[in-house]
C-alpha cells in the first residue's frame, strides 16, 4: 500500500480493517491488558510514549493528540533554537495513529502492552518522522520488485545506576565468567526479549568494561527497524529493574571501546524467497544487482554517515585501529571496511554495514542504506575493487576511496552536497534534523569554552 496524503487515507493505513482492530481488542481482553503504551521513536531514536487505559484504546485508535515538540528536543528534553513545532508555531499537536500490527505485550510490566504510533500534521503524514521516511524508502524498494531483510547489531554499556561502576571491570572479551557477572540480569534479558518479538540469538561481553552485545534474528521490511527500537528500550528497562543503567551512547569514555550499531542486511525478491545478493558463478559470490547495491552505499557513504552515526559523540567512532571504519571500502569478511561481505551461500549471504553507531536511530539508518542502494541499482554503479588486508593501510585502498566525515560540520556538508540522499529525506526532515545537529555543535562549543568534560555523558548516556 502506498503512503497516503490526507487524514482519511492516513487513518486507513493504520486501521486497515475492522478485523485488525478486532484482533487487538481480543488480545487485550484475553491477556488481561489494562494499559497500552502509545509509543514512538523521536529523532534520536529515543522511545517516547503516553500510557492509555485499555478501556479507551478503541477511541484513541481514531487519533491521539500529542505535541510535535518531541522532534525539537535533545535527549535531555532541551529545545533546540529555531526548531519547528516550538513557540514560534504555538507548540502544535500532531494527530497520531497506531500501527495495529505492532502491538506487543510487555512481559516485565504487569497488564501492560505497547503499540507503535505515527503522527500526522495538517491532515498529512509528518514527513520528518523517521519511521515514515523508512517506510517510504521500503515502498520504493518494493516498486522495483525487491525486499530488505535486516537486523541491527548493537553494543552497549551497563553500569550501576547509583555508583556508575561498570558491570565488569576488565576487557577480557567473551570470557564465560565475565559473561555471567550478573546471572539474574542475563536471565531477564534473554528470557524477556523473545516475548517482545525480538528473537535473541546470542549474548556476550565486548572489549570495554561493562560493555555487552546481544544479537537477534533478522526480519523483513519495517519490522526490522521496529525490532531495533523495541530492543533498545527493552534492554534499558530490563537493566533499570536490576539497578543498572544500560546505555547505547556510542562513545561514553574517550579511552574505552566505542559501541557499534552494525546494520546487517540482504536484498531479496519481493516475496522474500530469493536472495538477490548471491551469484555462485561470480568469483566474489556477489550478483550484479548486489554489486550495484553495494556501490550505491559506498558512493553515498559520506552523506549517509550523519544518519548512521548521527550525534557529535557517534562521529568520534570514525578513527583508525578501533574495529570501526574510516573510509568507503568493502572486503570479504573484513572488519576494517565500511562494508563487510559475508558470502554464505544462497540463503545466508549478507552485508554488514559497519558505519552504524549504537546511538543511531534504526529508522534513519535503514532509510539511508535503502536510498543509497537503490541509486546504485538504478544507475548500475560499478563496485570498486575490494580491500585485501587492512583498509586502514592506504596502500591497500583502491583509487577513488574517500574518508568518512571526521566531525559534524563535515558530515552536514557531505549530506547537503549529495542530491540523491538530500532529496530522499526531504526538506521537512532537513529542517527538523539539522537544527538538532547545530544545537549539538553549539553545546559542544559552549562546553569547550567552559571546560566541561562531562557534557556528552550528561546529554546522551541515560537516554540513548
Amino acid at each position: 500500500m502506498h503512503l497516503k496524503q490526507d487524514i482519511g487515507q492516513a487513518t486507513a493505513i493504520f486501521l486497515e480493517s475492522k478485523m485488525a482492530l478486532k484482533t487487538v481488542l481480543k488480545q487485550i481482553e484475553e491477556l488481561d491488558i489494562h494499559y497500552i503504551r502509545f509509543e514512538f521513536s523521536d529523532m534520536y531514536g529515543i522511545a517516547r510514549s503516553r500510557v492509555i487505559s485499555a478501556r479507551h484504546f478503541r477511541e484513541k485508535c481514531k487519533g491521539l493528540n500529542l505535541p510535535l515538540l518531541h522532534f525539537a528536543m535533545d535527549p535531555r528534553g532541551k529545545e533546540a533554537e529555531q526548531a519547528p513545532y516550538t513557540e514560534s508555531s504555538g507548540y502544535p499537536d500532531g494527530v497520531w495513529f497506531p500501527d495495529l500490527e505492532s502491538f506487543r505485550v510487555i512481559p516485565w510490566c504487569p497488564h501492560t502492552a505497547e503499540i507503535l504510533i505515527e503522527p500526522t500534521f495538517n491532515h498529512k503524514p509528518l514527513m520528518c518522522f523517521p519511521r515514515y521516511i523508512a517506510r517510504k524508502q521500503l515502498e520504493k524498494l518494493t516498486d522495483f520488485g525487491y525486499s530488505l531483510q535486516s537486523t541491527n547489531e548493537y553494543e552497549f554499556y551497563v553500569v550501576d545506576r547509583e555508583t556508575k561502576v561498570p558491570l565488569t571491570d576488565d576487557t577480557s572479551v567473551s570470557s564465560t565468567i565475565r559473561n555471567y557477572a550478573n546471572p539474574e540480569w542475563i536471565e531477564d534479558l534473554l528470557s524477556y526479549l523473545p516475548y517482545m518479538g525480538v528473537d535473541v540469538e546470542m549474548c556476550d561481553t565486548k572489549k570495554g568494561p561493562g560493555q555487552m552485545q546481544v544479537t537477534y534474528k533478522s526480519e523483513f521490511g519495517i519490522r526490522a527497524a521496529d525490532n531495533a527500537h523495541v530492543f533498545k528500550t527493552a534492554v534499558k528497562e530490563i537493566a533499570q529493574r536490576r539497578g543498572y543503567t544500560a546505555s547505547f551512547m556510542s562513545k561514553p569514555w574517550i579511552n574505552q571501546a566505542d559501541s557499534a550499531g552494525h546494520f546487517c542486511h540482504s536484498l531479496w525478491d519481493s516475496e522474500g524467497q530469493r536472495n538477490l545478493l548471491f551469484n555462485p558463478k561470480n568469483p566474489s559470490g556477489l550478483s550484479d544487482i548486489g554489486q550495484h547495491w553495494m556501490a550505491g552505499i559506498l558512493i553515498h557513504a559520506p552523506a549517509i554517515s550523519i544518519l548512521m552515526a548521527p550525534t557529535v559523540n557517534c562521529l568520534r567512532r570514525y578513527k583508525k585501529f578501533n574495529f570501526t571504519t574510516t573510509n568507503t571500502t568493502w572486503g570479504i569478511d573484513n572488519r576494517t571496511c565500511a562494508l563487510r561481505v559475508k558470502v554464505n551461500g544462497e540463503k545466508g549471504t549478507y552485508l554488514e554495514n559497519r558505519m552504524g553507531a549504537s546511538g543511531g536511530n534504526p529508522y534513519l539508518c535503514m532509510a539511508a542504506v535503502v536510498a543509497a542502494g537503490i541509486d546504485g541499482i538504478q544507475r548500475k554503479l560499478p563496485l570498486p575493487d575490494k580491500v585485501t588486508g587492512s583498509a586502514f593501510d592506504e596502500a591497500n585502498v583502491p583509487p577513488g576511496t574517500v574518508n568518512l566525515p571526521a566531525n559534524m560540520e563535515e558530515a552536514i556538508t557531505a549530506f547537503m552536497s549529495d542530491g540523491v540522499i538530500r532529496d530522499a529525506f526531504g526538506v521537512e526532515f532537513r529542517n527538523a534534523f539539522f537544527v538538532l545537529k547545530r544545537h549539538e555543535m553549539k553545546c559542544e562549543a559552549e562546553a569547550e569554552e567552559e571546560g566541561d568534560k562531562e557534557w556528552e555523558r550528561n546529554m546522551f548516556f541515560k537516554y540513548l
